[in-house]
């Protein structure tokens, strides 16, 4: 079959691979329909996350049952589905507390309870790293799922695979910054990047309820598209971080957000001396937009981190923690959690999740895909891409 392989930072190449095959009684085989690159997708890209052998990428994808196990229950051949990004059991410690990101089975070679991207993980997550398992992903035309009994939904027919595929990562994503921040109607939501998740999370803010939601990204052009996606207030950050958190304490009262999204992840746009801080404190990345939640959330506000952080950094501002009283949270989301509930909401029409689709390309034309989305070249939010061209 035909796959997208990782083959080293900044190389993404169109290959061809072996069919995966049934490894367990209950697997599935996808016959993948659709498929599209994740923001995360590039800190593996980047070589920010590494992967020292081919692997193919992907963990935004949908398609049709073509072979099923035999403890399969309630999947048959031909059926539509669309699978949660983390590689979940259903029957551990952690899945029964609906947090299958730390699954206890999935991740066996590097599964522990200490923590940390190049120590010990939590569950195993599709096409991410043999860190995250060292399963292939499903930017390819098969793929194999496991523990079929608990992660794929059946999809209705008359939905289209665009408006139900963000199911899958960005919309539970961005729904479970809004979940964490405790929306209940009322509140003042910022959010830290405009890419597919923080737009996904604008979505959601505006689902539970928020009076005021607000968007902050160095790019207009991705600005422009949450605004027309959501009717947000949209933020340029342009003279650094004192100056956004100055304008949401403007639209605030002077208190600052009650709830401050983190979309970025330890890859923002940097200069030259946050580059050399990273390398004199042997980090990887910054911290910067992080950061900036804390100083913009309210007293007693909350903090949700939805980017990706994998090291420890230093100078964290653990006194501005303590002081205001910021309730942090973040880490993978529980997609399984919330997917049936969203699908529900795309179902009756409250939500539309294909607005943010920039570019649909062939499988085949995956490096350059890559590169616009990397680069934010074209105007480029959201690559989907069909695995059979």
């Amino acid at each position: 079959m035909k796959a997208a392989v990782i083959h080293g930072p900044g190389s993404i190449i169109y290959d061809t691979v072996d069919d995966p095959i049934l490894k367990a009684k209950d697997d599935i085989i996808l016959k993948v329909t659709s498929t599209a690159i994740c923001g995360s997708d590039l800190h593996i890209y980047s070589g920010g996350l590494p992967q020292p052998r081919p692997m193919v990428l992907g963990h935004e994808f949908m398609g049709i049952v073509e072979e099923v196990g035999s403890d399969v229950t309630h999947l048959k051949r031909g059926d539509r589905v669309v699978v949660p990004f983390p590689i979940a059991c259903g029957n551990c410690f952690f899945c029964n507390h609906d947090v299958p990101g730390n699954c206890e089975h999935s991740n066996p070679e590097h599964y522990g309870p200490e923590g940390g991207i190049l120590t010990q993980k939590g569950g195993a997550l599709f096409g991410y790293t043999d860190l995250y398992g060292g399963y292939d992903g499903g930017q390819s035309q098969y793929v194999r799922v496991p523990y079929a009994n608990y992660g794929p939904r059946i999809v209705p027919e008359d939905l289209s695979d665009e408006q139900v595929l963000f199911l899958t990562d960005i919309f539970p994503t961005g729904y479970t910054g809004v979940d964490w921040g405790e929306v209940k109607g009322g509140e003042t939501v910022a959010i830290f990047g405009s890419g597919p998740v923080g737009i996904m999370a604008a979505k959601s803010a505006v689902l539970r309820g928020a009076a005021q939601v607000i968007v902050v990204d160095t790019l207009q052009y991705r600005l422009d598209k949450a605004k027309l996606s959501t009717g947000c207030t949209t933020i340029l950050w342009e003279d650094g971080p004192k100056d956004v958190v100055e304008q949401i304490r403007s639209l605030t009262h002077g208190r600052g957000a009650d709830v401050c999204i983190e979309a970025v992840g330890f890859e923002p746009d940097r200069n030259l001396g946050d580059r050399i801080k990273a390398t004199i404190n042997f980090e990887k990345g910054s911290t910067k937009v992080l950061e900036a939640c804390m100083s913009a959330v309210r007293r007693s506000g909350i903090v949700a981190v939805l980017g990706v952080y994998p090291v420890n950094y230093d100078n964290f501002p653990l006194g501005q923690f303590f002081d205001k009283g910021i309730v942090l949270k973040g880490g993978q989301a529980p997609a399984h959690k919330h997917i049936d509930k969203l699908l529900e909401y795309v179902v009756q029409g409250k939500v539309k999740l294909d607005d943010i689709i920039t570019h649909r390309l062939p499988l085949s034309e995956i490096a350059h895909a890559y590169d616009i989305f990397k680069k934010r070249e074209d105007g480029c939010v959201k690559v989907v891409l069909d695995p059979w061209k």
